[in-house]
């Protein structure tokens, strides 16, 4: 977490105790909290205050936008290939969803979306930027290829992945529905935010004491939302340098271990990726046998998408994008973030090549 996100946290969670749906000073003084924050979480997303509703994080918002606009107006969902499966699922349990493909790179194929969308369609989910190998997707195209064949669908973005890398609030700013998730950015786990659009409207999937203008009922974490507010304008103050800073980390990484390792390819295109994403495959290896190794060498790192660390099936991503079964399973993620350093880099340079070089000799 962030140190701005802990110190803002804190006093909520000791001596600003406060209900804020209640009525005496000290829930009026957590409401007071949680309207600031509503504040700045909408200036950092483009959006009025009014268009927050506060979740308890990425999933819950993903599942809010699409089962409660559906419900709105049902019809058929269209989401992308790779989207993460909060969206998969959630469009898949209402039973007509149509995946959008992608190409090599991981970017949505517009012409094959296009032939999706008709005046029926409910939802549209493209994500911004992909979670596991961090292609950012042409959301303006998406929204007006929307707009002309599908105008009825409201057209949600699952920006949880972009919001430390990209101006979400400029590049979200034509969808209907954003979702965010705190501990992306360097806020708390287990609180998120979804943008919906004036206009735009969505049926509450929990309901109880009718918070969040009765989108969103429940008693609001108002350290998790305080926390995630100074968090997301801590982000949005240095993201511009955060992300020259850890894209040429990220392009040191890369490039080191593509000149260490024989057979070591990289996944997608650098140039239309967020900073922070650095995706191989190692031929010869299965990434599962190298995540032990390297973990027991103090690199942490993933398979996939972390929600599903353990799996033994290839990522649904990869196989989108038409990776073969031998290269998804000798895939590696390796996430770099605000606090990632210059040692922590050579490690992973070190650590790597040699975890790799040990695998492949038995």
């Amino acid at each position: 977490m962030r140190p701005e996100a802990v110190e803002a946290m804190l006093p909520f969670l000791t001596d600003r105790f406060g209900n804020p749906s209640g009525s005496h000073a000290v829930s009026r003084e957590a409401r007071k909290a949680v309207d600031e924050a509503r504040d700045t979480v909408a200036h950092c997303l483009g959006a009025r205050p009014a268009e927050i509703v506060f979740t308890a994080g990425g999933t819950e918002a993903d599942n809010l936008a699409i089962l409660g606009a559906h419900a709105v107006r049902p019809g058929p969902t269209v989401c992308s290939a790779v989207e993460h499966h909060a969206v998969l699922h959630a469009c898949d349990a209402l039973g007509d969803n149509r995946l959008a493909p992608v190409d090599r790179n991981g970017v949505v194929d517009l012409d094959r979306l296009a032939d999706l969308l008709h005046p029926s369609v409910s939802v549209v989910s493209v994500m911004l930027a992909n979670n596991e190998m961090g292609a950012i997707e042409p959301l303006a195209d998406v929204v007006a290829l929307v707009r002309e064949r599908a105008p009825g669908a409201a057209v949600h973005t699952d920006a949880v992945q972009a919001f430390p890398w990209l101006d979400v609030a400029a590049l979200a700013g034509p969808a209907d529905l954003v979702a965010v998730s705190a501990h992306k950015f360097g806020g708390p786990k287990g609180v998120g935010a979804l943008v919906v659009r004036q206009g735009v409207t969505v049926k509450p999937i929990i309901h109880g004491g009718g918070q969040e203008r009765d989108r969103r009922s429940g008693t609001h974490n108002v350290a998790g939302i305080v926390s995630m507010a100074a968090a997301m304008r801590a982000t949005v103050e240095h993201r511009k340098a955060t992300v020259a800073r850890v894209g040429a980390l990220r392009n040191r990484l890369a490039d080191g271990l593509l000149a260490a390792v024989p057979g070591c390819t990289e996944t997608g295109d650098r140039a239309t990726k967020i900073a922070g994403n650095c995706h191989l495959s190692f031929e010869g290896v299965e990434s599962e046998e190298l995540l032990v190794l390297l973990d027991a060498a103090g690199v942490y790192a993933s398979a996939g998408s972390a929600c599903a660390s353990g799996a033994v099936d290839p990522s649904h991503v990869l196989a989108a994008m038409g990776m073969t079964r031998a290269q998804a399973v000798g895939s590696l993620r390796l996430s770099l973030g605000t606090g990632t350093t210059p040692a922590e880099v050579d490690l992973a340079l070190h650590a790597i090549p040699a975890a790799v070089a040990r695998l492949r000799t038995g």
